[in-house]
């Protein structure tokens, strides 16, 4: 299983937000750059990265933060955040990202979404952030009538590189993963997915693992220590049984 390290941009700077709530933020560093270069030292072969400024205005607006990381690392980047439009996939993509995360777009604007997949063979990752099992858009800001499970199956049979999907109630909280409903959304598909949402620990790790995910993003877990990119690494690679303790 991929381990997937977290940075999110807010002004900037890296930042977590609890529960997707832009009033509950706490600033982890002003140097994104050097998160990511420490990642990599750590082991990292992937990175994940988020525009909360750009998911909030429909555009991406860490443009600067964002080349900084792709300067400062070789390892694969997936970026996030207010990509609503081909001119801006295309940008990205030269840029240097390895792919890209859409949400907002691919409910809002399904036929132009499958037409961007169809274009963009395995660069495009569906993000699918649910609250209460219902899809949120816009930044978390709103909450559909849409089932996640639901609307990854109207992809499913799309060139997709991976669904993202994220458990807003249990997002930056440390109170572990929602399992249940990541290993229902494996289950549901062919399609890889990486998890994100709670990770708290390498027993949640090995437990996502064991669940048969692709993968997990990890974030606010390593900014505060109560998980290592170490132990992370190795509870992906064995499982339950012997997670690191």
């Amino acid at each position: 299983m991929q381990i997937w390290p977290a940075i999110d941009l807010l002004g900037g700077k890296c930042v977590r937000l609890e529960q997707g709530d832009y009033r509950r933020e706490t600033v982890y560093g002003d140097d994104p750059a050097g998160v990511a270069r420490d990642f990599q030292r750590q082991g990292a072969e992937h990175l994940h990265l988020v525009d909360l400024d750009g998911a909030r205005a429909g555009r991406p607006v860490n443009l600067d933060a964002v080349r900084a990381v792709l300067s400062a690392v070789t390892i694969q980047c997936e970026l996030g955040g207010g990509i609503r439009d081909e001119s801006t996939i295309d940008s990205l993509l030269a840029m240097g990202l390895t792919r890209l995360v859409l949400g907002t777009s691919a409910l809002k604007r399904p036929e132009w979404f499958r037409d961007m997949c169809s274009k963009y063979p395995g660069r495009l990752a569906l993000g699918v952030d649910a609250r209460g099992g219902l899809v949120a858009t816009d930044g978390w800001l709103e909450t559909s009538s849409v089932h996640a499970v639901d609307l990854v199956r109207q992809f499913a049979d799309h060139p997709l590189a991976a669904i993202i999907y994220t458990d807003i109630a249990t997002d930056g909280m440390l109170q572990g993963p929602n399992v249940a409903a990541m290993r229902e959304m494996q289950q549901a598909i062919d399609l890889p997915v990486i998890a994100s949402g709670g990770v708290t620990t390498a027993e949640d790790v090995a437990k996502l693992a064991d669940a048969g995910l692709t993968g997990a993003i990890v974030g606010k877990a390593l900014y505060v220590g109560t998980l290592t990119l170490r132990d992370a690494l190795a509870a992906a690679r064995t499982g339950t049984a012997r997670a690191p303790t």
